[in-house]
């Protein structure tokens, strides 16, 4: 069976706080496998040129990015009050943190969670967002990347840890907590993107896919092994699609709205995921739904409907 994740409310309709707890739990006890998380820091009111959602120019960001709830707090919540379902980001956009520092929050969120985290890891796209926070320029973002999978696999390893980079250096010191078990890092790549892609292969346990198609999880899974088998890689690339939900109708309309589907067309959509490679699919279901017991209510219907297909 495919593994099957929901977001957590991170948005500006949910209370902040008990709303997470609550979500948690009840996603947990529904029998999903997987929580998820994004990150946004801000919405820029200029929105031309550059400043478009995903850098195209003109293109309107989604109204519920305003006032997104910090991504690792957000999951720590959900670890306090779970027990077994997996922890994970989709994705943190890793040059806009220091990344020491990003090593030990997620480090110690693997430990006090009982080493159920996953990390779901981009390099980002918004000027606004490097301009406001990053340490580093938005044309340095995949060194950046690097740098942090560079320092958190030592600073995540035994002590002493040392490591050094353009930036950040550490001769030997004792860094902790560690995690409660190897961390699994996910990277996010445009399907097509071999510069991307070819980072998964060599630095990644698996490959976090956004805004595709089934055929191009099909067309890329096979990239990334053609690319795997060039670099002599053996262990599989495991392969995580987000689907992305912006509205949840009571029927089935055709044709479908932009980012909107009825339970049934969803179920639909993550046979499709896993027919094409995918062997985790998420969905971003609070982004559409008005309050917490409508998202559990939803999240309950997908659920059923999913495993009743035999998905």
């Amino acid at each position: 069976m495919v593994k099957l994740g929901v977001s957590l409310p991170q948005f500006s309709q949910f209370t902040p706080g008990a709303d997470v707890a609550a979500a948690a739990r009840a996603l947990e006890e529904i029998g999903y496998d997987s929580l998820w998380v994004f990150e946004r820091m801000l919405v820029p009111e200029d929105q031309s040129g550059v400043h478009g959602l995903y850098g195209v120019p003109g293109l309107a960001w989604p109204e519920i990015y305003r006032g997104v709830a910090d991504a690792p707090v957000t999951l720590s919540t959900a670890a306090a009050v779970t027990e077994r379902i997996t922890l994970a980001t989709g994705v943190l956009v890793v040059p806009l943190h220091v990344p020491l520092r990003l090593a030990r929050e997620l480090a110690t969120l693997d430990a006090f969670s009982g080493g159920r985290l996953v990390a779901g890891l981009g390099s980002g796209w918004s000027p606004d967002e490097f301009a406001a926070s990053a340490p580093v320029p938005l044309s340095e973002r995949g060194r950046a990347l690097d740098d942090f999978l560079d320092i958190a696999a030592a600073a995540w390893g035994p002590n002493p840890v040392s490591f050094s980079t353009k930036r950040y250096e550490v001769g030997a010191a004792d860094i902790g907590p560690k995690p409660a078990g190897r961390i699994p890092v996910l990277l996010g790549a445009s399907a097509g993107a071999d510069r991307a892609l070819r980072r998964v292969v060599e630095r990644a346990d698996g490959w976090v896919a956004s805004g595709v198609t089934p055929e191009q999880v099909t067309a890329t899974l096979s990239r990334l092994g053609e690319m795997a088998s060039a670099a002599g890689r053996t262990t599989p690339i495991s392969c995580t699609v987000q689907i992305g939900v912006l509205g949840v109708t009571e029927t089935s309309i055709e044709p479908r709205p932009p980012f909107a589907a009825s339970i049934e067309q969803l179920v639909a959509d993550v046979a499709a995921f896993t027919e094409a490679g995918a062997d985790h699919v998420y969905l971003t279901l609070p982004a559409g739904l008005r309050d917490v017991k409508e998202l559990i209510d939803r999240s309950a219907e997908l659920y059923e409907g999913v495993r009743a297909a035999g998905i």
